[in-house]
């Protein structure tokens, strides 16, 4: 395992979410990195292959390469992060969507049954996050089990949302909508604890 200390962690977490906010601007330079980001970059990469959705992990981590750098328990907190921030935005917008005009009532109930999953998703990634920010040496396993065990539950709540939605028949362009932005979250928090996984086995 690779020392960091939990303030470093705690900062750079707190970095990551203030940054997500401007992650889509494409605003990115072009031209040669330096050696050290080439370095950054390669081991986000490597470390995204062995995860479900590699395209999708190493594009939603690159953009935090310089605060990553090569140290794996930092990587897997940006990726619980990241997680935290998609997840809280879908909530947001499905409660949005569930205010609708034209919804049938039980469209509005599975959508505020998604949110409510949703919100069990948010607690479940913030004790994982907070439980990281305190890794030692001394308490590598206790933690990490409980990161997986929490990630997990968070996964499953993320499926019984989409699976509960995919049961009725709203209008096709919000049940498109929920579902995109459900198997997206799904997607993160399952690259998340492929990475937590492989950080527990290290």
């Amino acid at each position: 395992m690779e020392a960091i200390s939990p303030k470093h962690l705690m900062t750079s977490l707190v970095i990551i979410i203030a940054s997500s906010l401007t992650a889509h601007c494409g605003c990115a330079k072009r031209g040669g990195e330096r050696p050290y980001k080439e370095a950054n970059t390669l081991f986000i990469r490597t470390s995204c292959s062995s995860t479900t959705y590699p395209r999708l992990c190493y594009s939603s981590l690159v953009k935090h390469a310089d605060l990553i750098q090569t140290n794996r328990v930092v990587l897997t907190g940006a990726a619980l992060n990241v997680t935290l921030a998609s997840v809280k935005s879908t909530s947001a917008m499905m409660s949005t969507l569930a205010k609708k005009q034209g919804l049938k009532p039980r469209e509005v109930a599975a959508m505020q049954d998604c949110v409510e999953q949703l919100s069990d998703t948010v607690d479940e990634l913030r004790r994982s996050i907070a439980e990281m920010s305190d890794l030692r040496a001394s308490n590598f396993e206790m933690i990490m089990s409980d990161v997986q065990t929490w990630v997990s539950a968070a996964l499953t709540d993320e499926t019984t949302c989409n699976d509960g939605f995919q049961e009725i028949t709203a209008a096709t362009d919000i049940k498109s909508t929920v579902r995109r932005l459900v198997i997206q979250v799904a997607q993160l928090t399952s690259n998340a604890l492929a990475l937590i996984n492989k950080l527990a086995n290290s």
